[in-house]
């Protein structure tokens, strides 16, 4: 009976062990798919987080466009005589919020170096005028038809300085020293301004360098120029670069000797190679002309009441056409 008893004990203790072992592993395989679906559920959460952070970002940048004027069709302007064709052209009453003329505004447009605002608006939001840039061999090293401001490698200057050589004789070389010097290198200082100009708004822009140089993926469109170069004139240095006629500057260079240059400005309408219209006060814009993207300028002024405007055209067959299109434009602000 003895033996019977322990072998049934036995027997009962064994099976007592599988249900164990049974629901340990029953309760393991329950643990582990609760992970499994946790994870698989937060991942999702996740991903719908970042799409609908991103896709609200666009959203935001859209609205926040709105707060300015923004015509969705071409708006005419009986006024306005046009001389030749263009790709695109806008004119905005800043004060009264009013689109006065636009023309093919949201179309997609190669910038050419009226990127350079952008570049001039990063370097006086992130910069220091105060700074001392030295100028890089990749900074002097910009294809060979581009305009430059005849910086050489080795060069030391402020970045007050690199701004005027920026916007006065559109030195792509400058823009590629400012570059490096706010961001370290070209490419995170692109992806930066990519960055800042979806925050003003400027939805159909995408850069891929500092200065324009031609690129099929560099582009923008006249609104969105126009979102960037209303905050850039909110700068009084900003103003007092791009109303300069010419500029002095003092470089020292790289075996410690100095040499003085002079950069001349770009935009014939205030180096005085073009005459502005009667009642109307330009303070100063920018240029820009590649095969491509056609010439193209950007022009901040004031009509005969004083009400400050902002006026673009971009795409003219030829510098001659632009300003003489330009100056038509001009010639209708009342």
């Amino acid at each position: 009976m003895k033996c019977i008893d322990k072998k049934r004990r036995r027997r009962r203790n064994r099976k007592k062990e599988l249900r164990i072992r049974l629901v340990c592993t029953v309760v393991f395989l329950l643990f582990g798919l609760c992970v499994v679906l946790y994870l698989t559920t937060a991942h999702k959460r996740l991903s719908k987080y970042e799409s609908i952070t991103y896709h609200t970002s666009v959203y935001q940048a859209s609205l926040f466009a709105k707060d300015f004027c923004v015509a969705s069709e071409d708006v005419d302007f009986e006024d306005f005589y046009r001389n030749d064709k263009f790709h695109g052209a806008l004119l905005f009453d800043i004060e009264k919020q009013e689109v006065i003329y636009s023309e093919s505004v949201n179309e997609r447009l190669y910038p050419a170096s009226t990127t350079k605002i952008m570049t001039a608006y990063l370097a006086l939001k992130y910069g220091n005028m105060n700074d001392y840039v030295t100028v890089s061999k990749n900074a002097v090293n910009v294809p060979s038809d581009s305009s430059t401001a005849h910086l050489q490698k080795g060069d030391i200057l402020s970045l007050k300085d690199l701004l005027y050589a920026l916007m006065l004789p559109s030195g792509n070389d400058s823009a590629v020293a400012i570059a490096e010097h706010i961001s370290g290198s070209s490419e995170a200082f692109v992806e930066l301004m990519n960055e800042e100009a979806l925050a003003l708004g400027a939805t159909n822009t995408h850069f891929v360098n500092p200065h324009g140089y031609q690129d099929k993926e560099h582009y923008t469109t006249a609104y969105d120029l126009y979102l960037i170069f209303k905050e850039c004139i909110k700068d009084e240095l900003f103003l007092q670069i791009i109303a300069s006629k010419s500029y002095d500057a003092v470089i020292r260079q790289s075996n410690g000797t100095t040499r003085t240059v002079t950069w001349p400005q770009s935009n014939q309408f205030i180096s005085g190679g073009r005459e502005i219209p009667k009642d109307v006060t330009l303070i100063g814009g920018k240029t820009g002309n590649t095969f491509d993207a056609g010439s193209c300028i950007l022009l901040y002024g004031h009509d005969s009441q004083q009400s400050p405007f902002i006026t673009i055209m971009m795409g003219a067959t030829s510098r001659r056409n632009l300003y003489d299109n330009m100056t038509s434009l001009l010639r209708a602000i009342k």
